[in-house]
């Protein structure tokens, strides 16, 4: 019997591999799926394809010597790897301010892996990592669910969270084949170090693949798969689909104006879109786009609206897109993952890449979504280390966002001015980036979007065979 694991850790993971025609495409290929949640059962929707069951996972909280071992590794992986300027930037943004206990350590842990971080290293501080929770009262239930359970396969959408480790540790010690995919663009080239090894990985495109072969050298080229995201499935999804009449109804828009859409990021590294939106707002009111035009903003998914407070008092005529995410557990150490998205605002979201004619966003991922639907992007980054705002031009330097600068798909604005004359060009000549977009569309995620889930499900399959 070929038995599927899954492993969902995040509301992102939920809606890629739930949302998505994932599970479907499964269960043509294995007799039963487990999906082992990070989410409480409750988040999921009432009725699954027939075969598929959830197990909720108990939350697992790092002792103190894990912690240690833990952050060695991501260190010392990150210090291997520092002539990446994103690598190095995280570094730098990681060093303790204080001098607590906890951050006295961290800067000890910082000065011997300067030196100490070969790949030997890194595999030894994972060996204690694991060492150290292997006899936890979580780390056992894991492996007596895993041995009661069998899975002849098991996936991890998502490489990274260290409080999966424990469960990971329990899969492989029950010899259990097991794959994850490569969760976002910028997790190999600037993020630290996976919670733990793999037998295989997914990966979005042929660059990513390249990517985890430079930086995880033990992996094998057999070991990889390029299969594109199912993140962007949705939008050749019939059930997503909106109407551009009910779009323009249900936002109130004016369907003789042009519509020009900011996301927002989070606050932590969103911190100037306040100052973006009302430089886009204030140029609005006194004519100065080149065409009549309405503006719409959407909120990031990992908060509410509220910082955002004063400037929907300042402009009222400003439209507000808040994703409509549900947080399904409370008093998480990862707050925001107990975020799930709703059927209605991926349809949202899918009107907007469709129907608005401008995206402006901070070096976002998002640059993508709206590239899919051919829609110019502008990327803002108004901050610097010298004129007091937060400094976001220095995501112009990491590795995986370089290839969007350099790939001339986007125009990145450094001010208010370059923000409004970028804005004008792009609405006057909305088709003269096209080639360039899909230069880097192929780039980054390869694969085509349509069959993205059988793709996953069939290579799932496939490796569950070789054992």
């Amino acid at each position: 019997m070929k038995k599927l694991g899954i492993v969902i850790t995040d509301g992102v993971g939920f809606r890629n591999f739930v949302m998505s025609d994932f599970l479907t495409e499964a269960i043509l290929q294995f007799d039963t799926i487990i999906i082992y949640s990070g989410l409480p059962i409750s988040a999921y929707p009432a009725v699954l394809p027939s075969g598929v069951t959830i197990k909720e996972l108990d939350v697992f909280v790092e002792g103190k010597w894990t912690w240690f071992f833990r952050k060695w590794k991501e260190l010392a992986h990150l210090h291997q790897f520092k002539s990446f300027y994103g690598m190095k930037d995280n570094l730098r943004s990681g060093y303790p301010k204080t001098n607590s206990v906890r951050s006295l350590l961290v800067k000890i842990i910082y000065f011997f892996t300067q030196t100490v971080h070969s790949s030997a290293s890194i595999l030894f501080a994972e060996k204690l990592q694991f060492l150290s929770f292997s006899k936890h009262t979580i780390t056992k239930g894991y492996l007596q669910l895993v041995q009661e359970d069998q899975p002849t396969h098991v996936f991890f959408t998502h490489q990274r969270p260290p409080y999966l480790a424990p469960f990971l540790y329990a899969v492989i010690q029950s010899k259990i084949p097991v794959s994850s995919f490569i969760f976002s663009w910028d997790n190999l080239a600037s993020k630290g170090r996976m919670l733990g090894t793999f037998d295989y990985f997914l990966v979005w495109s042929d660059l990513m693949k390249k990517e985890l072969l430079y930086f995880y050298p033990n992996v094998k080229e057999e070991q990889v798969r390029v299969v594109g995201t199912p993140q962007f499935e949705p939008y050749v999804m019939d059930k997503y689909k909106t109407e551009k009449q009910d779009f323009y109804s249900k936002f109130a828009l004016e369907g003789n104006q042009k519509i020009i859409c900011f996301s927002c990021a989070d606050a932590s590294i969103g911190a100037n879109d306040p100052v973006v939106i009302r430089t886009i707002a204030n140029a609005i009111r006194e004519n100065k786009m080149g065409f009549p035009c309405q503006f719409l903003v959407r909120t990031s998914p990992a908060e509410g609206p509220e910082r955002f407070a004063m400037i929907q008092k300042d402009f009222p005529e400003i439209i507000w897109n808040t994703p409509k995410w549900i947080l399904t557990r409370e008093n998480h150490a990862e707050s925001w993952s107990q975020r799930i998205p709703s059927e209605e605002d991926i349809k949202d979201l899918r009107s907007l890449l469709e129907y608005v004619d401008l995206n402006i966003n901070m070096c976002s991922t998002m640059s993508l979504d709206f590239m899919l639907f051919d829609k110019p992007v502008i990327n803002t980054v108004f901050g610097n280390p010298e004129n007091g705002l937060y400094d976001d031009q220095r995501f112009l330097g990491y590795d995986h966002f370089k290839k969007v600068v350099d790939s001339q798909s986007v125009t990145i604005a450094k001010n208010p001015t370059e923000l409004i004359d970028q804005i004008q060009e792009a609405l006057a000549h909305p088709t003269s980036r096209t080639k360039e977009r899909k230069a880097l569309i192929e780039l980054q995620i390869t694969e085509d979007l349509v069959g993205t889930s059988k793709r996953i499900a069939a290579t799932l399959s496939q490796w569950n065979d070789r054992t």
